[in-house]
């Protein structure tokens, strides 16, 4: 799963990326190309199944981040930029709320609601251009050969205008799955998942009423968001021991790090959920799709599992965890044994019973 980390110049995403996924970019002329990169999943059930299991290799999950190009006139105007979006299964939008004097801003002045209402603009319209040049084309096809394939997608295509047109993004609508099957393959920006990161100074980290501001917006448009303070998240990074960095969010009051808030609304925005495997070997977590079934998560491990799937032992992070051990949730009864309609939960430690 790819996030594409969008936001004009001088918003402070290349900083965050480089402390999300730990990637230093020195080289100016990455300024016009996807820069690919990943980070780690942070769980805190992921740390404490690992200090329960003390496993010889404990894996997390992760998540595939991208920083775009900075979206300028000129990247704009050659398009590049909607393509690399286009190819991502989600977007973080980082929008610049913070003043500084020092740091310049492409639009002469820090005004966060502006600059986020203007870029969905901006993918909104990609996307109608899209739309309008391709009923063009189907209007004239259907006009010479009646083909009944061409004029159910010249309906849907009306719909999807009409939605563009009120500057509404296509994520809100709902279709059909032959319509879903019809678009797939085509570049539209404003069906996928929206996360707005807005990059605050320390000051405002717990200002409630921006975070306001833009919820009702987001909320309307089926987009997550959150606060996150770039410059705070940096130094944050560079101190040396855990026990400071904690020491260093309390005193902030802080309850988690940019890592941890992004990666919950990413998982959240594209449908996902973790579930873990456990053992003195290995501790795990996994992503699935939530509604996904015991054979589906047994995918994700193994193509094998999936295949030769028999049968799933499932228990319950929490049960676990209050019971202390697996010995005692065997006691008690708690470990459940599930076939193949079993919808796995966020949570679940699933041990896959397979035949090849």
């Amino acid at each position: 799963m790819k996030v594409g980390i969008i936001g004009l110049p001088q918003t402070g995403k290349k900083t965050l990326f480089q402390i999300l996924t730990g990637n230093e970019i020195k080289e100016p002329s990455k300024a016009f190309k996807p820069v690919p990169g990943a980070a780690d999943i942070l769980d805190s059930r992921f740390n404490k199944l690992v200090e329960m299991y003390e496993p010889k290799k404990n894996v997390r999950a992760r998540i595939d981040l991208v920083l775009l190009p900075k979206m300028e006139a000129e990247t704009i105007s050659k398009g590049e930029i909607f393509r690399d979006i286009a190819d991502m299964d989600a977007i973080c939008h980082v929008v610049r709320a913070f003043e500084d004097d020092a740091i310049y801003h492409s639009q002469g002045s820090v005004d966060a609601i502006r600059d986020f209402e203007m870029v969905n603009s901006e993918l909104i319209m990609h996307d109608q251009i899209f739309v309008e040049k391709r009923i063009e084309r189907l209007e004239a096809m259907v006009k010479k050969i009646k083909d009944e394939g061409q004029q159910k997608e010249l309906v849907s295509m009306n719909k999807l205008k009409d939605t563009l047109e009120v500057e509404k993004p296509l994520r809100l609508i709902e279709l059909m799955d032959d319509e879903e099957k019809m678009i797939r393959s085509y570049p539209f920006i404003t069906r996928k998942k929206l996360v707005i990161a807005v990059n605050v100074s320390e000051d405002d980290l717990g200002n409630e009423a921006l975070l306001s501001s833009f919820k009702q917006s987001c909320e309307i448009q089926e987009m997550e968001v959150m606060l996150v303070s770039a410059k705070v998240e940096a130094e944050i990074a560079m101190l040396d021991t855990q026990e400071e960095k904690d020491e260093f969010l309390e005193d902030l009051g802080i309850k988690e790090t940019a890592l941890e808030s992004l990666t919950k609304l990413c998982l959240k925005s594209l449908n996902l959920i973790s579930f873990f495997t456990v053992g003195k070997d290995e501790v795990r977590q996994w992503l699935v799709r939530k509604g996904a079934k015991t054979p589906q998560a047994a995918g994700v491990i193994h193509s094998d599992l999936e295949r030769g799937f028999i049968r799933g032992e499932v228990f319950k992070y929490d049960e676990l965890m209050e019971a202390g051990s697996e010995a005692e949730l065997k006691k008690g009864g708690k470990i459940y044994v599930e076939g193949k309609d079993y919808l796995v939960e966020d949570g679940d430690i699933l041990n896959i019973r397979f035949s090849v």
